[in-house]
């Protein structure tokens, strides 16, 4: 024991374990050494429980990153670019993208909460937050692509999804988890957004367009990881683990596009007005 206890660094030498007072020094030092043990063999254990370490870890760091992107966008509007009288910003898309923000900090909360405990609860939520940010994204990609603006417009547009999503998360949740059926629900509203915003980047003038591609051509290539997937490899990188990690860049390119959208939308109001 006294040399296990030298070799992690808690005895400096042989003669500081046995001279005067050497059996409590020894007892004082086991018990501190047996404490640090058990604290690490409790933290390989919890790790051990995550059924997908490697899908839970990029989850949280893609949660991270749509954090990091709303607060930029929060900071950017309220305290960089000019604001009207009523100290509220000029950009019209403001709040629905922090509803955006919200549901997607949702969906990867609830993503790496069911990849470290899949249990009927963590998976239905997980699968309902999917479906709710999807859904809501290819609304919000609709109301941007068109400019719609007005308020009777945007419900015009909402309304029908709105239903349709709503009915989805209640046919799973209440009457059958159908996986086959959710997926091509799933990649319809994921391929029709990307075609929304390809066609979109392919006839506006909008100067950060060239990111818009980038998020479009890279998530259509991610989605491929979605429907073709492969067994994990040494147990723990699968398709799902590899997409999560493409989702990562994507996500920041994403939220610079949606600053960028900001301030050029901004400067032509503020045009406008004077």
């Amino acid at each position: 024991m006294v040399l296990q206890l030298m070799a992690h660094g808690i005895c400096k030498n042989l003669f500081s374990c046995i001279g005067d007072n050497g059996i409590a020094k020894v007892i004082a030092a086991t018990t501190a050494w047996l404490r640090e043990k058990k604290k690490e063999q409790q933290l390989i254990k919890g790790l051990s429980n995550i059924m997908e370490p490697v899908s839970v870890a990029f989850s949280a760091l893609n949660l991270a990153m749509h954090f990091h992107g709303w607060l930029s966008f929060f900071i950017l509007l309220h305290y960089k670019l000019p604001l009207k009288q009523d100290k509220q910003p000029y950009y019209d898309f403001t709040g629905l993208w922090h509803i955006y923000a919200l549901l997607s900090m949702n969906s990867w909360f609830w993503s790496a909460v069911f990849h470290s405990r899949d249990v009927v609860l963590t998976e239905r939520l997980d699968y309902s937050s999917a479906v709710a940010l999807l859904g809501y994204s290819l609304i919000l990609a609709i109301l941007r692509s068109f400019n719609v603006r007005d308020e009777a417009g945007r419900v015009m547009v909402a309304a029908p999804l709105l239903a349709f999503i709503t009915t989805h998360i209640l046919y799973l949740n209440n009457y059958k988890m159908d996986y086959g059926w959710n997926m091509q629900v799933c990649v319809v509203m994921a391929v029709t957004q990307l075609v929304v915003w390809a066609v979109w980047a392919g006839v506006t003038h909008h100067p950060s367009r060239w990111k818009l591609w980038i998020v479009v051509v890279g998530g259509g290539l991610a989605m491929l990881l979605e429907i073709y997937d492969f067994p994990p490899y040494k147990g723990y990188v699968d398709a799902h683990a590899l997409w999560h990690a493409t989702t990562v860049p994507l996500t920041f390119i994403w939220w610079s596009f949606i600053r960028d959208d900001a301030e050029f939308r901004t400067s032509n109001l503020i045009k406008k007005v004077k």
